[in-house]
């Protein structure tokens, strides 16, 4: 090769690689570049530090049974997570089924919609998003019904991320974003119209406790709708690789537990809700929602040599590397669980607060 020809390759490898790193942004929703990854609301120098303690939770089993320990757990994870996630995900941190003909970003869109038509909000009434991320499935959410949302997520990074994104797409007259604890919400009883949470309330230590404060805080008579991660009928506990599959989600996700479909309806009807629907949206005829996964492998690997070489040189923070590390290891967990039908993270269940409703003390559940 002359020398002219090895310019001319290195100058093409650079330019990729610089568009690659400070100009694109996340695969479906650009917004979030591989130069601007950090640990959220934890310094750079911290990152290492909290990753190392994230997974000392593991190592200390009884600490996930203490439910006072897992709101900051689960703060941590976020941290270290979503810059990943919004740069090579986008801004809805959840699945959705594969629909033939549809993007990725189009599936997503119909799997949020389908949650605010459940719960038959109209326009101008006022919903919660009970653990909002950063806010893709609200503003989707807004546009579609015309409703007022208001998310809470315990990330105060989350919070501001989603207020920049609200405002960015015009929805911030429609979109607020409040940083708390859902175990703990700072409303009024019977504030809202409705209520839904995507893939949320599996970080709550108990079920009950998070539905106890969805029921206080919706009207009677409105609908609440959730999608839950589970394990399906076909879990064997006694199964090795079973178990295998379901702790390596819990692990790389920041769940305390795994809860079973069967706890889902149990745990709504133990506040007061009535349930009008419970069904598993990933089951037959829906398309594998894990395909997604299998089709990121190639970026998976592209994207760590990226942070691996702005980690090495100073620009992703120390750590960075680690915790994308993890979710790699972690989505190959979530495919064995999609591929063997023990797992879903969609079990959706449709709940009314009676109209002559009172709400529940959370010490009686």
């Amino acid at each position: 090769m002359d020398t002219i020809t090895l310019l001319c390759t290195l100058g093409l490898l650079f330019v990729s690689l610089y568009w690659f790193i400070c100009i694109h942004g996340p695969a479906e929703q650009k917004g979030k570049r591989a130069v601007d990854l950090t640990g959220g609301s934890i310094s750079s120098e911290k990152i290492q530090d909290k990753y190392n303690q994230y997974w000392s939770f593991f190592r200390r089993p009884k600490e996930i049974e203490k439910a006072e320990k897992v709101p900051d757990f689960v703060d941590t994870f976020y941290n270290l997570v979503t810059d990943i996630y919004e740069w090579g995900w986008g801004q809805s941190f959840h699945f959705s089924p594969s629909i033939p003909g549809k993007s990725h970003r189009e599936a997503t869109l119909i799997h949020e919609e389908m949650a605010v038509d459940l719960i038959k909000v109209k326009p101008g009434q006022k919903i919660i998003d009970v653990g909002c991320g950063v806010g893709g499935p609200m503003r989707a959410i807004a546009s579609h019904s015309r409703a007022n949302v208001v998310g809470i997520t315990i990330n105060e990074y989350q919070v501001n991320r989603a207020k920049m994104h609200n405002k960015k797409a015009g929805l911030d007259s429609l979109c607020d974003v409040v940083c708390g604890n859902f175990l703990e919400m700072p409303f009024k009883d019977n504030t809202f119209d409705g209520a839904y949470s995507i893939e949320a309330t599996c970080h709550a230590p108990r079920l009950e406790d998070v539905y106890s404060e969805i029921f206080r805080v919706i009207k009677p008579g409105s609908m609440f709708v959730s999608y839950e991660w589970v394990t399906t009928d076909k879990y064997n506990h006694e199964d090795p690789e079973h178990r295998d599959v379901i702790q390596g989600i819990e692990r790389g996700d920041a769940l305390p537990g795994m809860r079973s479909y069967a706890d889902i309806s149990v745990a709504a009807k133990k506040v007061g809700f009535e349930v009008v629907e419970e069904r598993d949206l990933a089951a037959p005829p829906a398309k594998p929602w894990w395909d997604r996964l299998k089709m990121g492998r190639i970026a998976y690997w592209r994207n760590h040599i990226v942070v691996t070489i702005l980690a090495a040189i100073g620009v992703a923070p120390k750590g960075t590397v680690d915790v994308h590390e993890m979710l790699f290891k972690t989505a190959d967990y979530l495919t064995r669980g999609g591929d063997s039908g023990i797992f879903s993270p969609m079990h959706m269940i449709l709940c009314r607060k009676p109209h002559d409703a009172n709400c529940v003390d959370k010490s009686d559940s």
